[in-house]
């Protein structure tokens, strides 16, 4: 009789634990707002908050992550840092505050995606001298190489959005966002073509 319990004690918590969490700011906020039959339908939790830079994230990765002890994390972040959103920041700080996400997540046999920051070729709520000196799309290309580096030496997969979002010179396609930064509705549904199947593959026994 324990021993049944136990078991249907196990198969609760089985299929109570989320599939993945996504992990973000205001493009996976607009996600979960845009669509939210994909995470419903798909047991996954939208954790964006609009305007966090990684920083901000590591903070709360415990309580929108690790609590909810999901099977896989989706980490897309990277864009407000590169926008200076808090103030300057290195591309070292912030791919180690990536990896301090992966790194926990791992440790608490969480499962880890690591995604590419969207391509972008200016921040609008940015003056024109900041973007020029900044220069978004190269720093969000290099930001790329340090992310997909680390996912392939620390056994995480990379998702790459930039290079079908990207108009060839690091902005994004204007058909695909009316700012150049947070994606159109109808954008999503190539993002999710992309990372579904990776997190599918991750939640098979």
């Amino acid at each position: 009789m324990l021993v049944s319990l136990v078991t249907m004690a196990q198969e609760n918590l089985a299929k109570e634990r989320p599939d993945a969490v996504f992990m973000g700011n205001s493009i996976t906020q607009n996600w979960r707002h845009f669509h939210p039959g994909y995470f419903s339908e798909n047991n996954f939790i939208g954790k964006g908050i609009g305007g966090e830079v990684t920083a901000q994230m590591l903070i709360r990765f415990r309580k929108d992550v690790i609590l909810l002890q999901p099977k896989v994390v989706v980490i897309f972040a990277g864009t407000n840092d590169i926008a200076q959103n808090q103030g300057y920041v290195t591309h070292s700080q912030i791919m180690d505050n990536i990896a301090s996400m992966a790194d926990l997540a791992r440790f608490h046999g969480i499962k880890v995606i690591l995604c590419s920051v969207l391509p972008a070729g200016e921040y609008v709520w940015r003056p024109d001298e900041f973007n020029e000196m900044v220069r978004p799309a190269v720093a969000i290309e290099r930001l790329n190489r340090m992310i997909e580096e680390y996912a392939q030496g620390n056994n995480c997969r990379y998702v790459d959005f930039w290079t079908p979002m990207s108009d060839g010179q690091g902005a994004m396609k204007k058909d695909l966002s009316s700012d150049g930064v947070h994606p159109y509705p109808d954008a999503y549904f190539a993002m999710e073509a992309l990372l579904t199947p990776v997190i599918r593959e991750l939640c098979k026994p």
